[in-house]
Parts: structure tokens; sequence; C-alpha cells
């Protein structure tokens, strides 16, 4: 049966530190924290003890004693097994190699965006611009003082990548807007007359019962082809 392929970044990100050699999960945490990799993989105490039990559970890793410091509680050290290392190199090729669908939460957001009038709309659109440049900023400053440091672009490759995710995802937002602002954006008359039919008090059952009373008739076209293009549930 071939293995499956774990996801999950910081089930990979504690195989990657155990792949180095062995640790306790606390020194895995610490480890991660120090090298920003927290900036990437979301991180809590918490979650961290579930993956490793899970993944001791999978045969992943093992724990292989105990260490102590000082008068601190001992601490149970894992290892990878030969099934650990295998499943974070298959893991990792399919990652790197294989897009996948995910569902950050403004692709959902634009998709229900109508449900907001325009104007509202363009004004969410720069203040998110204004936050975004804020981490654009941030993550350029880090940069910065990596190179100053003489430090190697290996080190640091997924702040790179979000940094192109961040100033693709600010030029879109801002050009988005600027549609929505001009009022070119394709479907923006509907949009606009659909809230100032709600806020005159007309009900969406109004507008469904006589769309053309309300809307132009290429509007009424587009909508019903919309309709006609989904499925109807069996």
């Amino acid at each position: 049966m071939p293995r499956r392929t774990l996801s999950n970044p910081l089930a990979l990100a504690v195989l990657s530190c155990l792949f180095e050699r062995p640790m306790h999960p606390y020194e895995v945490s610490t480890t991660l924290k120090r090298r920003r990799k927290d900036d990437s993989i979301k991180l809590n105490y918490g979650t961290l003890y579930s993956v490793v039990a899970s993944l001791e559970k999978r045969g992943l890793i093992v724990a292989e004693g105990t260490s102590q410091e000082g008068n601190r509680p001992q601490r149970t050290v894992y290892a990878i097994t030969a099934d650990g290392e295998d499943q974070l190199v298959d893991s990792l090729r399919e990652l790197l190699s294989t897009p996948s669908k995910e569902y950050p939460a403004l692709e959902a957001a634009l998709s229900l965006m109508p449900v907001l009038p325009p104007e509202a709309v363009a004004t969410l659109l720069q203040d998110r611009a204004v936050r975004l440049a804020g981490q654009i900023a941030a993550l350029e400053a880090e940069a910065a003082e990596a190179v100053k440091l003489g430090l190697p672009r290996l080190l640091a490759i997924e702040s790179e990548y979000a940094l192109a995710i961040l100033r693709a995802e600010r030029e879109f937002v801002d050009s988005l807007r600027a549609d929505i602002e001009s009022r070119t954006l394709g479907g923006y008359d509907f949009w606009a007359r659909l809230h100032e039919l709600r806020a005159a008090g007309v009900t969406p059952g109004d507008i469904q019962e006589n769309p053309t009373k309300y809307f132009a008739k290429e509007d009424v076209d587009w909508i019903a082809r919309v309709n006609e293009a989904i499925p109807t549930p069996e």
C-alpha cells in the first residue's frame, strides 16, 4: 500500500528537525522559533504535542530516551524512524512538485463580496492594501538584514516566497479597488443596483418574481445564463 502524503506543515517540520538529530518536543519548538519557521508554520505547544503523539502512533518517530536539564522535568527524546524519513522525503517531493487547491480567506471573501455594497468593499480593500504594505515593508527589512549578515538565500527562501505572494496580492487588491471605484468592474451596475433596491426595501422575493422590473435586460440575460448552467439537484 502506498504511503499517505503528510500535508500537515507542523508534522513535516517536526520530522525535519528529527531528521537532523533526536530532540524532545520543547527543543523542536525552540529550534523552529529560533529559525523563524513559525512565520511560515503555525506553532503552539498543544498542537505540537498532539502531532508528536500522532507521528509516534504511526511509527514515523520513536521515543529513544529522556533528558533533563537542572530541576526541569524529564523530557522524552524522539528520533525519526526509517519510515519517517521516507514519509518526509515523499511528502516534500509531492508538495513541491504538485499544486494543490487551497482555500485562503481572501478568496472566500471575494466569492461572497457582492453581499456588501461596492463603496464598502472599495474602502475595505483600501484598508487591506495599507496592511499589506506594512507586511511587505517588514519582510523587505528582514531580507535586507539577511543580506547584510551575509546569510545564504537558502535559509530564508520561504520569506522570499511570502514576500512575492504579498506583493502579488497587493497588486491585485489595488487593481480590483480601482475597477470598483471607476465602476468599470464587469457586473458593477447590477451590483450597485441590487444594493440600491435593498436599501429601498425591495426584497429578494420581489426581485426574483419580476427581475425585468428592476434590472436592465442584459443583466437579466446573464443571470438567466448562470442559472441555466447550474445543475439541478437530483
